[in-house]
């Protein structure tokens, strides 16, 4: 068996155009493994990327033995063989590349579609196994119009504005704040960072509220005068 750090691989021994040795190393050792098994495998993966004809992200490539139990990984997972590759399908369509993985030789296909509501997995486990095996158990990826994932759906920024209300502490007040703030953050919420969408909702309601508490109190005096 011979494996190098993905740093330390001879000059002239990569011979791939389309994955550089980082890509495929193991995870957990920054190992890539290179056998007649291995190599052969990574000429059909750059075969592969050059039929697509677009990038492919290998997402676990070659695994040691200790990282593969550290992931949970099959007994006799052909990651430690290092013939063994799963590709994100968020830019590729799904159908298309089983079909031309297929044909190049990778016999082991494994389907993991995004699971709902996490949107976990979305990959294909594609490997060189001498015998065929096609493995969904998750289920089959959706057919899409295009070759990307949809686009995730924005929820209104009412709703967003409401769920966030309860931590606020605004209580029935809540309602004019969000006709307050909402024309403001419509357009800005989709954008926001995800680790900055609450602290600027927070923010919006306390504005919302001043105004809210304003407009009363003027129409108080108003009254009162």
């Amino acid at each position: 068996m011979t494996t190098y750090h993905h740093t330390r691989i001879p000059s002239g021994l990569w011979r791939w155009r389309w994955f550089s040795p980082a890509e495929i190393a193991c995870r957990g050792t920054g190992m890539v493994m290179l056998t007649p098994a291995s190599i052969d495998a990574l000429d059909k993966l750059d075969a592969l990327r050059e039929r697509m004809g677009h990038p492919l992200h290998v997402t676990s490539g070659y695994r040691s033995p200790e990282h593969n139990r550290r992931v949970g990984g099959a007994p006799a997972s052909k990651h430690m063989e290092g013939i063994a590759f799963d590709i994100s399908m968020a830019n590729v369509d799904p159908h298309r590349f089983e079909r031309e993985a297929k044909a190049l030789g990778f016999l082991g296909i494994g389907l993991y579609p995004p699971q709902k509501p996490s949107g976990g997995r979305n990959f294909i486990h594609i490997d060189t196994r001498r015998t065929p095996w096609r493995g969904a158990q998750w289920g089959e990826f959706p057919e899409r119009e295009v070759r990307f994932e949809p686009e995730p759906e924005h929820r209104p920024v009412r709703d967003v504005m409401r769920d966030a209300a309860p931590a606020a502490g605004v209580g029935g007040a809540i309602e004019g704040a969000l006709i307050a703030t909402e024309p403001a953050l419509r357009e800005a919420a989709p954008w926001l960072p995800d680790n900055l969408r609450g602290t600027v909702i927070l923010v919006a309601i306390g504005i919302g509220l001043a105004l809210a508490i304003w407009r009363l109190t003027h129409r108080r005096n108003r009254g009162e005068g």
